[in-house]
């Protein structure tokens, strides 16, 4: 066995709970199973891949033909954005969506707890100074269970106000978006990034029959993804995050992105995103933590 993997399981396995494995080429995993659920964390990017409660269909998706190598982005799962959200906001030259997601995290704690579930948490260790010039560092924690929480925090250890803009760019499984309606958004603002970007009102619930890559603004309330195929809602809970983002690629641009699996890959997803993105990016002054919380459930229809 890889003398890292070792090392990884001695001081934060848990037996017949938590266990690390190496990938390949020293893509390291978290394989999680308990009383209540499987789920797998790779390391790099404190990427949660997959999440199924026990006796459900999948809740997260993750793309059959997902690279996991070093220094990729991984396609599905729940990518975490951060420090920005998007094109940085002066440096386009800087990767899209932050550098959090391909740099390497370390585990700093795991739990069995009481209730059944399993608690991961991590630490971003590697930053580049000239992108993120801010003693201000990242951490995530996960309770994986019949739910499934994550906090993303962000402390400002330094002596300035700073600009964080942050996401769980979270790929959710649906039998066909094509007939899933995302409710929890009438009545919100939002950017809307297909064609020329315009700013419009949502009326209504949010169905899918197109490219949809919006932004909404202002939004904290509960948002629940029906999903009549399925037979079921996904219910998803947040706080400290004031834009919702809806992502589906629909047909050409899946086609084009060519890691989705096949040319309907489309159809088996839908990013629900809970961020702070655009301009409901967050002032972190001298002390300050930001604690970017979710909770994801599964209801019956």
């Amino acid at each position: 066995m890889n003398v890292l993997v070792s090392l990884l399981n001695d001081g934060l396995g848990i037996p017949g709970q938590l266990t690390f494995r190496d990938a390949g080429d020293g893509f390291f995993v978290a394989d999680i199973e308990n009383s209540h659920c499987t789920a797998s964390v790779a390391l790099q990017g404190a990427h949660l891949m997959t999440w199924q409660p026990k006796g459900e269909e999948p809740v997260i998706w993750m793309s059959p033909v997902a690279k996991l190598a070093k220094g990729k982005s991984i396609r599905g799962g729940v990518p975490i954005c951060w420090p920005w959200f998007g094109a940085h906001a002066h440096a386009p030259m800087f990767p899209g969506h932050g550098f959090a997601r391909t740099v390497p995290w370390e585990v700093t704690a795991t739990a069995a707890l009481d209730d059944g579930s399993t608690r991961i948490s991590f630490r971003v260790t590697e930053v580049d100074e000239n992108q993120w010039p801010y003693q201000a560092p990242a951490e995530m924690h996960m309770t994986i269970g019949s739910s499934l929480e994550m906090e993303l925090s962000t402390e400002n250890q330094g002596g300035e106000t700073i600009t964080v803009g942050d996401a769980l760019h979270t790929y959710f499984c649906v039998g066909d978006v094509s007939k899933a309606v995302v409710r929890g958004l009438d009545g919100c603002d939002y950017l809307d990034k297909v064609g020329e970007v315009t700013r419009r009102s949502q009326q209504g619930d949010v169905t899918i029959s197109s490219e949809v890559d919006r932004i909404y603004f202002d939004q904290g309330q509960d948002v629940v993804i029906e999903d009549p195929s399925m037979q079921r809602g996904i219910r998803i809970e947040k706080r400290s995050s004031h834009s919702t983002i809806v992502w589906n690629p629909w047909i050409e641009k899946c086609q084009q992105m060519g890691d989705f699996g096949s040319d309907d890959g489309y159809l088996g997803m839908v990013c629900v995103e809970s961020a702070n993105a655009d301009e409901d990016v967050v002032q972190l002054a001298p002390g300050e933590t930001h604690r970017l919380w979710v909770r994801y459930s599964v209801e019956k229809l």
